[in-house]
């Protein structure tokens, strides 16, 4: 993994470097072992990048993935419960996405 590409966040500076094995590094990095829980989420925020080529606020994320994942999944305190320093921030993170515009 040394030779991933990275921002002075952490975020992969190039999408191709990404794979599940990665994300697991950068997520082992932050302190966190991720779940199927945490995967469902992380995978949905790719797909929505890929659809829309941004990811959205905070406020619209979790109301994208009550949308799409149901109510429950969308609640700040069930994505707080998986990415405790930033759900909107840490999925895009491991998700091998630029760091979003209002984490910064």
């Amino acid at each position: 993994m040394n030779k991933l590409e990275r921002d002075e966040y952490g975020f992969l500076k190039d999408r191709s470097q990404w794979s599940e094995r990665v994300a697991e590094f950068l997520a082992s990095e932050d302190g966190l072992m991720l779940s199927p829980k945490h995967w469902e989420i992380i995978h949905f925020t790719q797909c929505y990048y890929d659809e829309f080529n941004h990811q959205p606020n905070a406020r619209l994320f979790g109301q994208a993935i009550k949308k799409s994942l149901g109510a429950e999944k969308g609640a700040s305190i069930y994505l707080y419960a998986l990415f405790p320093d930033g759900p909107l921030k840490y999925a895009n993170k491991y998700a091998g996405l630029p760091i979003p515009p209002s984490c910064i």
